[in-house]
C-alpha cells in the first residue's frame, strides 16, 4: 500500500502528475516498503535485508549503550522533529513537516532517514524547486547535520543530534 501522502490527486495537468509520480516513484524505491506504511516493527539481524526497514540501532562504540539519536529541521525559532523513515514536508497540513508558505508546493519534498543513520532529501517534483545548501538537488542528495534546506524564501537546517543514554547504576 502506498502513503497517502504521495498521491498525486491534487496535482493540474498531465504532465506535473506524471513528474510527480516519477518522484514519488524514486522515493518509495529509498524507502523501502516498512518505512513507507508506518509499520515499525523491530526485527532480528537476520531478517534485516535493507537500510531502511525499521530495526534498533546496535551499541554505540566502547559504551555497549544503545545509542539514540533526534533528528529535525529547524527555521529560527520553529523546531520540527522527524522521524524513521520518510518525512514529508510541504504546505498540505497531513505533512510531517508544515510550512505555511503559498510558495511552498503542497507537496514539496521528503527527508528519508534510514536506520543505518543515513539521511537523503528529495525533491517530490515541486513547482520551485529544492536548494540544499545553496544548490538545486536535481535528484535524491544525500544530507548531513548542519545542511541548509531551501524552499522558495524558507530556509530550514538539517539537524541530527546524539542524545546521551542514561548512565549504569552501579550495583
Amino acid at each position: 500500500m502506498s502513503d497517502p501522502r504521495l498521491h498525486s490527486m491534487h496535482l493540474e495537468g498531465q504532465p506535473r502528475r506524471d513528474t510527480f509520480r516519477t518522484a514519488r516513484d524514486q522515493l518509495q524505491a529509498a524507502c523501502g516498503s516498512q518505512t513507507m506504511a508506518g509499520d515499525l516493527r523491530i526485527l532480528d539481524d537476520a531478517d534485516l535485508n535493507g537500510p531502511t526497514l525499521a530495526a534498533p540501532l546496535g551499541p554505540s562504540v566502547g559504551g555497549g549503550r544503545a545509542a539514540c539519536f533526534t533528528f529535525y529541521l529547524k527555521d529560527g525559532v520553529n523546531v520540527y522533529p522527524l522521524h524513521l523513515g520518510m518525512n514529508s514536508v510541504g504546505r498540505l497540513p497531513d505533512n510531517d513537516v508544515v510550512v505555511r508558505d503559498e510558495c511552498v508546493s503542497r507537496r514539496h519534498c521528503a527527508v528519508l532517514i534510514h536506520s543505518d543513520l543515513r539521511c537523503e532529501l528529495h525533491d517530490v517534483a515541486s513547482k520551485n524547486g529544492t536548494l540544499l545548501n545553496g544548490k538545486k538537488i536535481p535528484q535524491p542528495t544525500k544530507i548531513q547535520s548542519g545542511d541548509q534546506i531551501t524552499l522558495c524564501n524558507r530556509r530550514l537546517t538539517f539537524h541530527m543530534t546524539e542524545v546521551a543514554g542514561e548512565p549504569a547504576v552501579a550495583g
